[in-house]
């Protein structure tokens, strides 16, 4: 078999005719496309090991979100413990729990899975208790 028969036979006509079509003005380009089609299939193990590292990173920051709200509302309740056992605060210690409480219920409301009825009346009471402080002045 000669060069002009191998040409002709098919493998030729192929690159003839790929080539022409990356030339032509519409923008189809098949050499990109073969490039990345065999691309993907020399880095799939390392494409699969990527996906997976990132499931795992997500878990991660759903674990260390969820044990930081956990620690919101330990603060929370503990501030609550606190007050029902007559401890007086300052003004400074209602207002960074308020803030503690604004933290905790943002997180409540942007994870609707959080089980967050555990602090609802403590944090009604602190309100409460901060809200009559607040008009009679009465602040430790």
């Amino acid at each position: 078999m000669n060069l002009k028969e191998l040409f002709w036979s098919g493998g030729g006509m192929v690159l003839v005719l790929l080539s022409l079509i990356e030339i032509s003005p519409i923008k189809i380009n098949p050499w990109s496309r073969l490039a990345k089609i065999i691309g993907h299939a020399l880095n799939a193990e390392v494409l699969e090991q990527q996906k997976q590292t990132q499931k795992k990173l997500e878990e991660h920051i759903q674990v260390d979100d969820e044990r930081n709200a956990n620690l919101l509302r330990t603060q929370i309740l503990r501030f609550n413990d606190e007050l029902i056992d007559d401890k007086h605060h300052t003004r400074e210690h209602f207002i960074e729990i308020l803030a503690v409480i604004d933290a905790y219920e943002d997180y409540c409301r942007s994870h609707p899975d959080y089980k967050n009825n555990r602090c609802i009346c403590a944090v009604a009471n602190i309100k409460r208790v901060y809200n009559e402080r607040l008009q009679k002045h009465d602040f430790a």
